[in-house]
């Protein structure tokens, strides 16, 4: 095996588990939201106790839905099809038949769709950082907070970074370190996806480089024979 290979196929392990990190976290938040967060909270205002509920009426998702579907394409695809196509590639040495064609064929596959992947990734790293950083520094209006009796706040576009970052302003009763520690989750999933984005860099130009060099290795023991 040559050293080109070996820093592809560990460059791919990496790539495994760092997406696999992103699928936890985001999985993470997405059941808080829906089984704890939903169930609202309580905050004091001037000597009174008011219910919050967990989510604003125009809570943004789509970006964790996007994260979501470039770490799993990337655990997947590049990932799990990187393992297949390497086995099949293996096994197709020196076989000139219908199975070294196939073997071959999932190999260019493979490598052809490394580019889209890392555009994905690419895209939802983009994304996400743009939505989150153009709701940055919102702030929820204790006053109107503290008419809706526990019915969803209405004002406002938010991400579930922001939304939480705003209610931790407010005195909250109880839940507060529950809140940050999802905060925390949330703020990984998200900056996690610069991690990703560069080990898939390094992925996609190995993979590129480690293809080449393949091909002109297969040519030349072709003319040998």
């Amino acid at each position: 095996m040559s050293r080109l290979t070996l820093a592809l196929r560990v460059a791919i392990a990496l790539l495994m588990v760092d997406s696999a990190i992103e699928l936890a976290f985001v999985s993470s938040m997405v059941a808080w939201l829906h089984r704890t967060a939903s169930k609202g909270f309580s905050f004091n205002h001037d000597g009174s106790t008011y219910r919050l509920a967990g989510e604003p009426i125009h809570i943004m998702t789509d970006q964790g839905h996007t994260s979501n579907g470039a770490a799993g394409t990337a655990f997947v695809i590049v990932g799990l099809g990187g393992i297949l196509a390497f086995a099949l590639r293996h096994l197709s040495l020196n076989k000139h038949d219908g199975r070294g064609t196939f073997a071959r064929s999932v190999y260019y596959l493979w490598v052809s769709l490394n580019i889209p992947a890392f555009m994905l990734t690419t895209g939802a790293l983009a994304y996400v950082f743009a939505v989150t950083n153009a709701h940055e520094g919102q702030s929820i209006d204790v006053a109107l907070a503290t008419s809706l009796d526990g019915s969803k706040y209405p004002l406002a576009y938010w991400t579930p970074q922001n939304w939480f970052s705003a209610v931790l302003q407010l005195d909250i009763v109880d839940a507060r370190g529950d809140i940050e520690s999802h905060l925390r989750v949330m703020r990984g999933w998200q900056y996690n996806l610069i991690a990703m984005f560069l080990i898939q860099l390094g992925v996609t130009i190995l993979a590129v480089w480690e293809f080449l060099s393949w091909r002109r290795q297969a040519t030349f023991n072709r003319e040998e024979k």
